[in-house]
């Protein structure tokens, strides 16, 4: 599996070196022709603040783009946005009405405000002359792109996509901020069907693809984990031959599609020969993570408080990233440094009575339960308790993967289990009891309210507690829970 890079390792080459960034204008007639639309009404040269899809949020002077849904027609609200203050409304053709005769807007029609939304942010990316790093992966995503952004923001003015705004919608919105002049921009691509990324490498044109790992993730959408990795691989989709992709080289998966790339590939990893590559690697538990690193720019000692070898994958992918655009790697190892977590993405919260809490409740698959797992099997405490919520999207596969972890969490030395959400979460208990761990040891609730009331009266003082689950079961709720009752 290793000659995927054999040859393909970095030979001097350079970077796609980012620009000074070019502020655009967001005017009417900008919008317009990127929209292959027309102004039925309002001033053309009337320059836009924002823009915005969401008339609770909107802002004066901003731009509303009447997004169609499967449950609501933004058009419906085009003359809310106008009576909020907004400066423009860009709505389905022949919608207009009698929005045109109030003369208080901009009103631009276009067949499909959606796809135009797409090609007005593909036109600033176009003339902005930023450079664009796209990051995708079953997991560590946002954090690669938070770290990868602090790393590039060293040297270059950067603009990244705010919280997962990573969608056919949300990445376009966030491509528009780039009329503001900066030089980078940091994106997350996300995806649950095939076909998705590839609608995002097409909005987006990334000068820089950094592919971050496959892992058992949406698979109710796809009949198996390989035909998800084809849907990830849609990354390596319109490269050119100055194109860069950053590959995990400890991945199978990956190490099977990058060979069709039509760029250059730069490899990251840990246990595999990589360009960038972590060795003499010291796991601190809570206290983060240190290691030597290569790259081909010069080698450096990397300390980070991101616990967990899956964050040092994430921040070795940001660190090829970096080097890539010229990045010094003594910026990158002073910058490391003083990157945390973000909030419910591994973030270690110390509460009264020694109690100490691992809140990684923002979302969860098999692979990163693995790796939270790991993490709290390599910290001492007077007890580990996990509460581990529901992994969803798991399609068919479900009940076993859920299975799966609920045998790693008894290797993992988990003294308490809790266990939440539907069928698959009892699954994982049951079988958590057959590997061994104490039935009288292990709780199942079909709630994160209920679980959080029960944890609050077990955890005891020194205990360790991981919390992990998918958004959808707001396992957040039972670290809130915990932070109230030992504040």
């Amino acid at each position: 599996m290793m000659s995927w890079w054999r040859g393909r390792l970095w030979r001097g080459a350079v970077g796609p070196a980012p620009r000074s960034g070019r502020v655009i204008r967001l005017t009417g007639r900008f919008v317009a022709e990127a929209a292959q639309g027309v102004i039925a009404s309002g001033d053309a040269g009337r320059e836009f603040s924002g823009v915005s899809i969401d008339t609770r949020t909107i802002g004066p002077g901003e731009l509303f783009v009447a997004i169609r849904g499967e449950r609501f027609d933004g058009a419906n609200f085009a003359a809310a946005a106008i009576a909020k203050g907004a400066a423009g409304v860009l709505i389905p053709t022949r919608r207009g009405g009698s929005l045109n005769a109030t003369g208080q807007a901009v009103v631009i029609e276009s067949a499909d405000p959606t796809r135009a939304l797409q090609a007005v942010a593909n036109r600033v990316r176009r003339e902005s002359g930023a450079t664009v790093v796209a990051i995708t992966g079953s997991a560590g995503k946002t954090t690669t792109k938070e770290v990868t952004a602090e790393l590039l923001s060293t040297s270059y003015r950067v603009m990244r996509n705010a919280g997962n705004l990573n969608n056919h919608i949300g990445l376009p919105l966030s491509l528009i901020n780039l009329r503001l002049g900066q030089q980078v921009a940091v994106v997350e691509l996300g995806m649950s069907h095939a076909g998705e990324i590839s609608t995002l490498v097409r909005i987006a044109e990334p000068d820089v693809r950094v592919w971050t790992n496959v892992g058992e993730a949406h698979l109710e959408f796809f009949p198996s984990i390989e035909r998800l990795a084809d849907a990830k691989a849609e990354i390596l989709e319109r490269a050119a031959e100055s194109t860069v992709l950053i590959a995990n080289a400890d991945d199978d998966r990956i190490a099977a599609r990058v060979g069709s790339f039509a760029g250059r590939v730069v490899s990251f990893g840990i246990d595999r020969p990589a360009d960038v590559r972590a060795s003499s690697v010291v796991d601190r538990g809570l206290g983060g993570i240190e290691a030597h690193v290569s790259t081909p720019r010069g080698e450096f000692d990397l300390e980070t408080p991101l616990i967990g070898r899956g964050n040092l994958a994430n921040v070795l992918a940001a660190t090829a990233v970096a080097v890539e655009l010229d990045v010094p790697p003594g910026a990158v190892a002073a910058r490391a440094r003083h990157i945390g977590p973000m909030t419910h993405r591994g973030e270690v919260i110390r509460l009264a009575r020694g109690v100490v809490v691992i809140d990684d409740t923002y979302n969860a698959n098999p692979a990163a339960t693995r790796q939270a797992l790991a993490v709290l099997a390599s910290e001492p405490a007077a007890r580990r308790v996990a509460v581990l919520g529901e992994m969803l999207e798991l399609g068919d596969q479900s009940v076993s993967l859920h299975e799966d972890i609920g045998r790693a969490a008894q290797s993992a030395g988990v003294e308490v289990l809790f266990a939440v959400g539907g069928q698959p979460a009892e699954a994982l208990a049951r079988a958590a009891a057959s590997a061994g761990l104490p039935p009288d040891h292990i709780r199942y609730f079909p709630t994160s309210e209920a679980a959080a009331e029960a944890a609050a009266e077990s955890v005891r003082p020194g205990d360790l507690v991981l919390v992990k689950g998918s958004r959808g079961v707001r396992a957040d709720r039972i670290v809130d829970r915990l932070r109230a009752e030992f504040a």
